[in-house]
Formats: structure tokens, C-alpha cells, sequence
């Protein structure tokens, strides 16, 4: 084979690879084409449609958030009311308090009422003074630290 055969077959097998190369473009990219804008609106729909809230949440009024928000607040107070005043004796059981959480202790004093706590909390008993020693409390600060004490004692 001489030079001039060799150099004919290889741009004939050059010349056949690009035509096989641009058959191939063509045919990929009319398989591959982009949708039209129509598809393309109908698909942001459907992901739209299954990427959408199941349900939503309505409060009726603000009576009940207000009432939901007051109850927490008492809950944090009682609890704050309890840590800064109650925890002194109540946490270890001093002269004869009932322990923080003891249902055994606390059990006979829930089932007289929750009144009667109160009553023991403000104006004091035995060992207890009047409000638990901090008598700039208001009223309600220390029913609310008794309704905490008794909601983690039952």
C-alpha cells in the first residue's frame, strides 16, 4: 500500500466518523429536545398540586390564643415563683414541707382541695411563714407557684 492509498482510506474513515458524529447530534437532539412552554407550565402546576400544605390551621378568635398564652405564662410564673422561693424548703423536705413532686406527701393535701393550699401558702403554717417568706409576692404569684407544685405532685 503507498503513501497516497493510505492517506485516501484514512480521510475516507475521518470523512465517515464526522457524518456518523453529526447523525448522532441530530437524532440526540431531536429525542432530547426541551418541552414547549405549555408542558412547562402544566408541570410547575403538578409540582404545585403535590408539594402543597395538607391542611391549614384557623383559631376561632383571639379569646383562645389569649387563654392558651395566659395559661403558659401562669405555668413559667408558678414555675420562676417556685425556683426563687419555694425550692428552699420544699426541695429537700425542711421542717417536715413535703418534697417537690412527692405524691405520697402531697396526696392527702390535693385531696382536701386545692383552696385549702392556697390558703396554707398566703397566711403560712407551722414552720411556713406567710407566703414563704416573701411577702412582697402578690396573691396570685403564690397560687400560681402552688398550682405548679401540685401540677408536678400528682
Amino acid at each position: 500500500m503507498s503513501d497516497r492509498d493510505f492517506w485516501k482510506f484514512f480521510s475516507g474513515l475521518v470523512a465517515t466518523l464526522v457524518c456518523v458524529t453529526v447523525v448522532l447530534f441530530v437524532v440526540a437532539n431531536a429525542i432530547g429536545a426541551k418541552p414547549k412552554k405549555p408542558e412547562a407550565a402544566m408541570e410547575a402546576k403538578a409540582i404545585a398540586e403535590r408539594i402543597k400544605p395538607v391542611g391549614e390551621v384557623t383559631v376561632a378568635s383571639g379569646d383562645v390564643m389569649n387563654a392558651v398564652i395566659s395559661t403558659a405564662n401562669a405555668a413559667d410564673k408558678g414555675k420562676s415563683i417556685y425556683e426563687s422561693t419555694c425550692v428552699a424548703c420544699h426541695g429537700a423536705g425542711i421542717a417536715g414541707a413535703p418534697k417537690f413532686g412527692d405524691k405520697g406527701a402531697w396526696g392527702p393535701r390535693i385531696a382536701k382541695g386545692v383552696d385549702g393550699l392556697y390558703q396554707t401558702a398566703l397566711k403560712g403554717k407551722g414552720a411556713m411563714p406567710a407566703k414563704g417568706g416573701n411577702t412582697g409576692l402578690k396573691d396570685e404569684d403564690v397560687k400560681a407557684a402552688v398550682d405548679y407544685i401540685v401540677s408536678k405532685s400528682k
